[in-house]
This record gives C-alpha cells, sequence and structure tokens, in this order.
C-alpha cells in the first residue's frame, strides 16, 4: 500500500470529493431496520479527515442486488440517517446517483459538508462498468477517493471506471485493509495458524496455496472439512461434497512437502436434516452415517483447534465451522469464536459471515483487526491483483514527475 497515493496525499480543501464506500449493510426485512452499521463506522476515519480538511464530500455506495432496478426496501436513504446520527451533523441525500438534479446539489455543498447519493446499483451501468455511467459519476467531483476495500475485486463502474477520468487516490480504511492483510503476506509473526471454515474447498484454494510458505498449521471446519475427510478415505454419509476431492487430496500433499500441518476434525455433529428440529448426534469422523452430513465440528475437534489456536502468534479465521444460520448447528462457530477472542495473539479476521457473526456475538472489538471485505480479503491473500486497487494513482509516478496533484 506504501506505493498507492492516500488521501493524505493530497490537498482536498475546498474540492468536491467522490468517495466509493462499502455502505451495503444488512437490514431486517421486517422492520427495514440496519441491523448493523459497522460497515458505515469503519468509513468515519477517511469522512472525519475530509470534514476537518474542508473537503465538500460526496459518498457513493451500492445496497444489495438490485440488478438496475429501483427498490425503496434497497434506497440508500436509512443509511443517510443513520449516519448523520453518528456524525451529528446533517447528511443530505440525492434521489438518484448521477444527472444535472445531482450536480445542482453537489455544486450547493459548503466545505465540510457531505451528500450521500442513491444506490448505484439502481442503474444496470455500474456492475457493467460503463464508461458514460463512470464519466456522468466523475462529472460530480474534482478527486476520486476509494474507500470500499469489500468491493474493490469488482469490476464496476464506481470502482474502476472512474478512477481513469479523476485522480484517484485510497481511503484511509483501504489503507488500514491493504496494511493489514499485506503483513500477514510479508512478515507474519510466528506461529501463524489459519483457520478455515464455510462450504466451498474451491473459495479457498488459492488462499492456501498462497500462503503455504508462511503458515505452521491450517484447521479446516465447516462444509469443507467433509471434502477433506472424503479425500483421506472417510465416509462422510449425505456431507455436501464440490468436485474438489482430487483438489483436497493435492492441497494435503503440498502442505505435508511444506512441512505444515493440515488439522481436520476429529468429531462432527451430524443431523438427517438441515433445521431446527431435525435429531443431531456427535460421532467420531470414523462413524459418520450414510444417511446423515456433517452439520457442525464436535467437542474433541473443539479442543483439538483450541490447542492448536493457543500456540500461536498470528491467527487468520475466514467461515464459520457449521451451519451457523441453524442455532442448533452454530456452537462450534460459536466456542473457536470465544477462543480465538481470548488469545495472546494478532488475530485477523476475513469479512462476510464470518465478521456478520463475530458482530452478533459483540466480539469484534476482542479481535486485533476484522477486514470489511469477505470476498476481497480472500482474493488479495489469496495473490491476486484487486481492480478496485490497481486503478488508484501510485506515489511514484508523479514523484518522478516532480509534480502533485494539486499542482
Amino acid at each position: 500500500m506504501n506505493s498507492k497515493k492516500t488521501v493524505r496525499d493530497i490537498d482536498v480543501a475546498g474540492k468536491k470529493v467522490l468517495v466509493r464506500v462499502d455502505f451495503n449493510v444488512p437490514i431486517d426485512e421486517r422492520t427495514g431496520a440496519i441491523t448493523d452499521d459497522s460497515r458505515i463506522k469503519a468509513t468515519l476515519p477517511t469522512i472525519n479527515y475530509l470534514i476537518q480538511n474542508q473537503a465538500r464530500i460526496i459518498l457513493c455506495s451500492h445496497l444489495g442486488r438490485p440488478h438496475g432496478q429501483p427498490a425503496k426496501s434497497l434506497s440508500l436513504a436509512l443509511v443517510a440517517d443513520r449516519l448523520s446520527k453518528i456524525l451529528r451533523q446533517p447528511v443530505y441525500f440525492a434521489h438518484d446517483c448521477i444527472g444535472p438534479d445531482v450536480e445542482l446539489m453537489v455544486n450547493h455543498l459548503n466545505p465540510g459538508e457531505i451528500i450521500l447519493l442513491e444506490n448505484l446499483r439502481f442503474h444496470i451501468e455500474e456492475e457493467k462498468n460503463d464508461p458514460a455511467f463512470a464519466q456522468a459519476l466523475a462529472r460530480l467531483a474534482d478527486v476520486y477517493v476509494n474507500d470500499a476495500f469489500g468491493t474493490s475485486h469488482r469490476f464496476h463502474a464506481s470502482i474502476v471506471g472512474v478512477a481513469r477520468y479523476l485522480p484517484s487516490v485510497a481511503g484511509l480504511l483501504l489503507e488500514k485493509e491493504i496494511t493489514t492483510l499485506g503483513k500477514l503476506l510479508e512478515n507474519p509473526s510466528r506461529p501463524f495458524n489459519v483457520l478455515l471454515g464455510g462450504a466451498k474447498v474451491s473459495d479457498k484454494v488459492r488462499l492456501i496455496e498462497n500462503i503455504l510458505d508462511k503458515v505452521n498449521s491450517i484447521m479446516i471446519g465447516g462444509g469443507m472439512a467433509a471434502t477433506f475427510l472424503k479425500a483421506q478415505g472417510y465416509e462422510v454419509g449425505r456431507s455436501l461434497l464440490e468436485d474438489s476431492v482430487d483438489v483436497a487430496s493435492r492441497i494435503m500433499n503440498e502442505t505435508k512437502e511444506n512441512g505444515v500441518s493440515i488439522i481436520l476434525p476429529e468429531d462432527v455433529l451430524v443431523a438427517r436434516e438441515i433445521n431446527g428440529n431435525a435429531e443431531a448426534e456427535m460421532v467420531p469422523v470414523t462413524k459418520i452415517p450414510p444417511d446423515k452430513q456433517i452439520v457442525d465440528i464436535g467437542f474433541l475437534t473443539i479442543s483439538l483447534f483450541t490447542r492448536e489456536l493457543e500456540k500461536s502468534s498470528t491467527v487468520f479465521w475466514n467461515g464459520p465451522m457449521g451451519i451457523y444460520e441453524v442455532p442448533a448447528f452454530s456452537e462450534g462457530t460459536k466456542a473457536i469464536a470465544k477462543v480465538i477472542s481470548e488469545l495472546n495473539a494478532v488475530t485477523i479476521v476475513g469479512g462476510g459471515s464470518t465478521a456478520e457473526i463475530l458482530t452478533e456475538l459483540k466480539l469484534v472489538d476482542k479481535m486485533t483487526f476484522v477486514s470489511t471485505g469477505g470476498g476481497a480479503a480472500l482474493d488479495f491473500l489469496s495473490g491476486g491483483k484487486l481492480p478496485g486497487i490497481e486503478a488508484i494513482e501510485d506515489k511514484v509516478s508523479t514523484q518522478r514527475l516532480g509534480l502533485s496533484l494539486h499542482e
């Protein structure tokens, strides 16, 4: 991240600054209320910096998946209201994100004032990275700031398109994400142990391969565990398997060659059906009934993972240990979350569902860092280049020319 410009590297005083944030917050379908505003609060360092430096602030974000169709339930108006309460100052709201009316509102902003634009994805052109849509957004501002790490792996107009038409820098949240996650790849304190859960092995293959020379052990729970157990020759009953058994076998061979331990469950909770009323039983992995499926890790596995985690100087965790949405199958995830929250170690958590679980358990503040990006964090740690970060200007280019953006 040191090579990319941040908002601190430019003069924003009096400038119209378009900030791409990630306000894709969870909303209760029954009440229409925001259930977790942590993504809003995560952008406060950038917003407050811009307020203090007298910028005219234009915030833009998506919410949900409207696929180009405006929907009242996915309007960002309620986010503007919540942000206004958090900041204790007015946050103006535009009922669209482009067009003459929006431009007029933006031009009336005073230094230090804020406007939030309507949901970008009400326009189908956003996800298509349409150049005309990107230009319409760019017309609103003098400078572009990307502070949306959670969507920086997307080729969308507000992520990469706008950067073609405006001076482009990183926000303070984006900088923190890349710096923190980057340390895991560059110089983690050892022992460095990784805990992976969730359903799909395919989502994590590149991550595992990219960190093999950096980690000491990899613990695997969740639906992923069934694929690895199957690769070892165990009966896994009706557990969901991808076409990844061969991949799991290859990964286990690679970890062995690299001196990395792969630690799989010793016992699991199994059930015939995935619902709260299903009868569940705990069994050793050697005795999984053919008519049942794995729904959580067992007590012996919780102890096994705990012992390994307690050896750690650094931990990275992504993915639940069971089918967390069903309360009866969430105990393994809750127990492991509590263990990680009490470690005397650097504890870094991938975003997405894992971050939501920690928020629900009120354990976010007990972790060293909880990423705001799920897919983006995995892509970054897998060694991939995130389009949104690539689009930000390099410090070197202007240093060579002896120029700065505000000259």
